[in-house]
């Protein structure tokens, strides 16, 4: 075949200096391919070569990128170190020797041969799809799967004829891994309900896709903005990616980027420069040179999001187009988010303003509820509970069920409850409270000719005078009822014998029940989605209940509610209501401080709380993991919430009760373990360590993180 003809050595091009330099250790290619006798191979001596073909194996030789050439029909390998990169173990003994013999299996198996020889015989050049490669590179020696897509074209001599094929492998990992991350944005995005998993998600996404050093993400906030970011450097643990981001308000500079892109909508790309150097709030922003400012709009939503780097970048045509993408899909998914917190937020607001705000404070007996909405979160509920003060000076308590999760349900829900204390507090006894109330729900499924609504109440009436309850039930599960251990034995846990009555608006009859409440005695009221589980009989929820209401820690009713929430394994549709009423051993001492939202309130609650607690004669062991618990606490309040913070410590022999409340809509706060040189979200992990029980209520107005320390008998010697 042509490509053996005559060249004299004098115009034999010398082979050149390698663009990419050999691995430690290893001879190059170029050093290789000088030294290597040809004689024996189908290209001949190296002086006798093909000028096309000299100058073809000097191109290969001295390109950056991964080339290789094989000549002839056997297609006999010349390439160059990034191509050896490629081959791995294969080089150096590739270098010279037939494809085939190199590739064995693979050279059929992949097709590779077959294009080759394609391209070979017909003269037409062919591009390959992307195809990935595992490849070995840098000290580490460790394998990578890489993305390349590669053309062939053959080099033909000087008298024309095919010589062999020149191919060009061009690397698209980084291209192939951010559409990846592409579509992973879109899958995460697609499952962010609010505006603060929107940010987490974007942060994420631009500081391992695009690896800058810089990130802000803003959205418009009543005619500002308000703005996260993330750089490089930050210490973040699980506790971190599970709080709330950490929103600031952006000030309205034009010269801002992110304001800028948010206002004008146009997107802006320095390369190199100082794009923060007129708003920038500290020395990271300082460093930054090359940035991104993308907009952010939709019909209902502006903001932007910036990516920066500390050294100069050019922001190719490719990048910026994949920036525009995933832009667009940040600003739907706000939208979205933005959408859903409104309509949350107005469910969560009518299905909480139904319910009492306020629990009554007695001497000798302590209350709590909670209430946590079920089905999506996003649909008004029918579960109700309330405890008043009767005329008398009796306690009225109540927890109820309205089949349904809608506004309909929620409606009657609110005048089941308002029908109920009014006919409360003129006749209290409970079987003509719900002899009342059956003839209301049967009105009002007459007048909107619906048989289906279904209402179950558990009613009772507690004499704080001697602790006794008489109850009735509509239909309800009874409540539990845990006995303080006597004489030092384990306390006991036991469902109240309440005898069964009819639903409301059933026409039924009810009869009523005693119960006594000793001191340190609890009983537990519950909606059924406390312990029903689909696949699961009822009687086993019942059981699981009232084991996990025995193995309490305490009797203290707000950890009683923490705990019945999640006392039955499995996830549940419905809503879940709980009550609970202690009788307390001893009156307990409380006191509240009001803290405000700025550095020095995390300070002044130690204070407060450390002369509090002392002058109360806790024991030093118990007041030191409070303090640090309570200081925790209240600083994640201030910083997550933005608002004021209230702290309010309750003192009895048994034990103390801290609670961190604010009036923000940071939702739920959730157990994690944090590292111990984490510098945020320490709380969590340190009221794990340090507290006997811990948990969170949700209130109309925002949410209330609280913890309990018991005071052993060996705690207060």
């Amino acid at each position: 075949m042509a490509g053996t003809g005559g060249v004299s050595p004098s115009v034999m091009p010398a082979l050149p200096a390698q663009a990419a330099a050999a691995a430690p250790g290893r001879p190059s290619c170029s050093d290789l391919v000088r030294d290597r006798d040809w004689g024996a191979t189908g290209l001949g001596p190296r002086n006798q070569w093909d000028q096309a073909v000299a100058a073809t194996v000097e191109l290969v030789l001295s390109a950056p990128m991964p080339m290789a050439y094989g000549h002839g029909p056997a297609f006999l390998l010349i390439y160059n170190e990034a191509y050896a990169d490629l081959l791995g173990a294969l080089h150096p003994a590739a270098l010279g020797r037939p494809a085939a013999e190199v590739f064995g299996d693979l050279w059929q198996s992949h097709g590779l041969g077959g294009v080759v020889d394609e391209v070979f015989r017909t003269g037409r050049p062919f591009l390959e799809a992307e195809t990935p490669l595992t490849v070995v590179r840098g000290p580490s020696g460790r394998p990578e799967q890489a993305f390349f897509t590669r053309g062939h074209s053959v080099v033909r001599d000087v008298d024309g004829a095919i010589a062999g094929v020149l191919t060009i492998a061009a690397e698209t990992t980084q291209v192939t891994r951010r559409l990846q991350s592409l579509g992973e944005l879109t899958s995460r995005l697609a499952g962010a309900l609010t505006v603060d998993d929107v940010a987490r998600v974007v942060l994420g996404y631009a500081m391992t896709s695009f690896d800058v050093d810089h990130c802000a993400f803003a959205v418009d906030d009543g005619g500002a903005y308000r703005y996260v970011r993330r750089i490089r450097g930050e210490m973040l643990d699980e506790a971190d990616e599970r709080l709330p981001p950490v929103w600031k308000r952006l000030p309205n500079d034009q010269r801002s980027p992110l304001v800028a892109a948010a206002q004008t909508g146009r997107p802006s790309f320095v390369p190199d420069g100082e794009p923060l150097r007129h708003v920038a709030s500290d020395r990271h922003e300082r460093r930054i040179r090359a940035l991104a400012a993308l907009p952010l709009r939709t019909p209902s939503l502006t903001g932007a999001l910036t990516m920066g780097y500390r050294v100069p970048h050019t922001w190719l045509p490719a990048e910026r187009a994949l920036l525009d993408a995933a832009g667009r899909l940040v600003a739907q998914a706000a939208e979205r988010a933005r959408r859903f917190e409104a309509q949350h937020g107005t469910a969560q607001l009518l299905q909480r303003s139904m319910l009492p705000e306020h629990l009554p404070e007695l001497e000798t007996f302590r209350i709590a509820a909670r209430y946590d909405v079920g089905v999506d979160g996003n649909a008004a509920g029918g579960d109700f509970y309330d405890a008043f003060r009767l005329l008398d000076g009796r306690l009225a308590m109540v927890l109820g069920d309205v089949a349904g999760h809608d506004v309909r349900a929620a409606a009657v829900m609110g005048q089941v409850r308002a029908a109920l204390r009014a006919m409360a507090l003129t006749d209290p006894a409970p079987p003509s409270v719900l002899a009342g109330l059956d003839r209301l729900v049967g009105s009002l499924g007459a007048e909107s000719r619906n048989e289906e609504i279904f209402v179950t109440v558990v009613y009772g009436v507690l004499d704080p005078a001697d602790g006794t309850i008489t109850l009735a039930s509509a239909g309800h599960p009874p409540p539990v009822l845990r006995r303080a251990g006597q004489g030092g034995g384990p306390p006991t846990a036991e469902l109240v014998k309440v005898p069964p009555g009819a639903p409301l608006g059933l026409g039924g009859r009810w009869q009523t029940g005693l119960v006594r409440l000793e001191p340190g005695d609890t009983i537990l009221m519950f909606s059924d989605g406390v312990v029903e589980r689909r696949g699961h009989a009822l009687t086993e929820g019942l059981d699981a209940l009232v084991a996990a209401t025995a193995s309490a820690t305490s009797g203290d009713p707000r950890n009683l509610c923490s705990l019945a929430t999640s006392a039955v394994a499995g996830t549940t549709d419905d809503d879940v209501a709980v009550l609970a009423v202690e009788r307390a051993v001893a009156m307990s001492r409380s006191a509240t401080m009001l803290v405000a939202a700025e550095p020095t309130g995390p300070s002044r609650v130690r204070q407060w709380m450390s002369a509090r607690l002392r002058e109360w004669s806790v024991p030093d062991p118990v007041i030191g993991a409070a303090i640090l618990c309570t200081s925790e606490l209240t600083t994640n309040a201030l910083l997550h919430a933005g608002t004021p913070a209230q702290v309010h410590i309750d003192l009895n022999a048994e034990r103390l009760l801290v609670s961190v409340a604010d009036t923000g809509t940071r939702g739920s706060v959730i157990r994690a373990h944090a590292d111990t040189m984490s510098s945020r979200g320490r709380g969590l992990g340190l009221i794990e360590e340090l507290s006997d029980s811990w948990g969170t209520d949700p209130t109309v107005r925002g949410t209330t993180v609280w913890f309990e320390i018991l005071i052993a008998n060996d705690r207060r010697d």
